[in-house]
This record gives C-alpha cells, structure tokens and sequence, in this order.
C-alpha cells in the first residue's frame, strides 16, 4: 500500500471534557505519515489538549483515536502506555526543578555527551546545563525545547506553541532542521501555534481550531513549492 494512502492517526468523535466543561470536540480528523501539519487557533481553542491526547500524555473522555490503525494501549490504572515512536515538544512536560543537564539524560539517555559539547560547550549557554529549567526566560525555555526536539529520532514529532518565543533566525534556523529531519527521516511533524504565520511557511496541511472544534482545514505549502 502506497504510504500515502495509510494513516498514522485517525480520530472519530473524540471529546475531552475538564468537569462540565467540554474543551474538545472532534468528528472525523486524519494525519497522514510523512506530512508536516500545523494546528492554529487562539488560546482556549484546544490545540495543546489535541496535542497531548496525540501523544498519549492525556486520555480523551470518549470517542476513538487510533494511532497507526490501533488505538492506545492503557495500565490496569487506565493510563496510556508510552509510545518511544512519539515525541511530544513541550517544556510543559518536563520536570521544572530539574537541571538541564539531568533532563537531557531523562529524555536522551543515549546522546547527553554528545548533546552537552554540540550545545553546552560555548559561551553563556556552558552555565545553562547546571541551571534548572524554572530559571530560563520563555526565550531560552524555547531554544532548550528545540534542542530537544531536533535531537530526538521519533516518527512522530509535536510541538506545541511553535516559533511563539523565538526570535526571526532562531525560528529559521529550527524550520530547516525539522525540515531537513521530515525529508530525510520521513518524520510526521505537527506543529501547534495561535496563528499560522510562521507555520504556513512549510506546513503543507493547516487545520484550524475554534473552541474545540474543527473550524476549516485548508492546504500549506506544497512539497514542490517548498523552500528549505
């Protein structure tokens, strides 16, 4: 079967209440493996709930979601078992107390020597990995989260709040490497903002948001017209 007629997630009358109030409400939604998305709506729209339920973190209320054909598997408590193959992008997620350099071993066991002198070897960013994580700016919390994420090899790649506190060059220089990790790796990339106007810059499929609803899907850029 043709990679593009598969779908990687497929989500049918999903809901997610908060008590009595519902934040998210989704009929038919499909993510196509390999593809860039960007997810846009203002605060409150359910952008970051979507993004957590995709990425096993939160359960919905009712309703199907089903990742590669299957739907998550949970504990005997209930909770979704981690998925290694997705990686969700948000500093939300991580321990705040924690010190940089301990969170990079947490997340990337595997590379933090290589992680600390590719990073953490030069300049002002050499006193970051000994700082805990409730210590840096939005600015820095962003850099540290790209770091992150441009390091991790998952199949799927979220990230919440994109480009909303980085500078014009810093969010260049981190579209060329999600770019570059989505055309060589094949990696479907989706990305969560309050508007499109970073996202539509190489997303080739934009779904809008309002107040837990679809409101409109529309193409991005397609993979002809796009710009590395």
């Amino acid at each position: 079967m043709n990679q593009r007629s598969k779908l990687i997630y497929e989500i049918r009358d999903l809901k997610k209440d908060y008590g009595p109030r519902t934040v998210l409400q989704i009929g038919h939604l499909q993510f196509h493996p390999g593809t860039i998305y960007g997810i846009v709506g203002a605060i409150g729209s359910g952008k970051t709930t979507l993004l957590k339920i995709m990425a096993g973190i939160e359960r919905q209320t009712s309703g199907v979601l089903k990742y590669d054909g299957e739907e998550f598997k949970t504990t005997w408590l209930g909770k979704v078992k981690p998925i290694d193959e997705i990686y969700l992008a948000s500093v939300e997620t991580l321990p705040e107390s924690q010190k940089l350099g301990q969170i990079v071993a947490m997340v990337h066991p595997k590379k933090v020597d290589k992680i600390k002198g590719r990073y953490f070897s030069r300049g002002r960013f050499r006193e970051f990995w000994d700082l805990q994580l409730k210590n840096l700016s939005p600015g820095e919390a962003s850099w540290f989260k790209k770091v992150l994420a441009v390091e991790s090899d998952p199949r799927v790649l979220l990230i919440d709040d994109y480009g909303t506190t980085m500078d014009s060059a810093m969010e260049r220089d981190f579209r060329g490497k999600l770019t570059k990790m989505n055309r060589d790796l094949g990696t479907t990339i989706i990305l969560a903002a309050p508007d499109d106007h970073r996202i539509k810059k190489f997303a080739s499929v934009i779904i809008h948001l309002d107040n837990g609803h679809v409101a409109k899907i529309r193409p991005g850029v397609s993979r002809s017209s796009k710009r590395y």
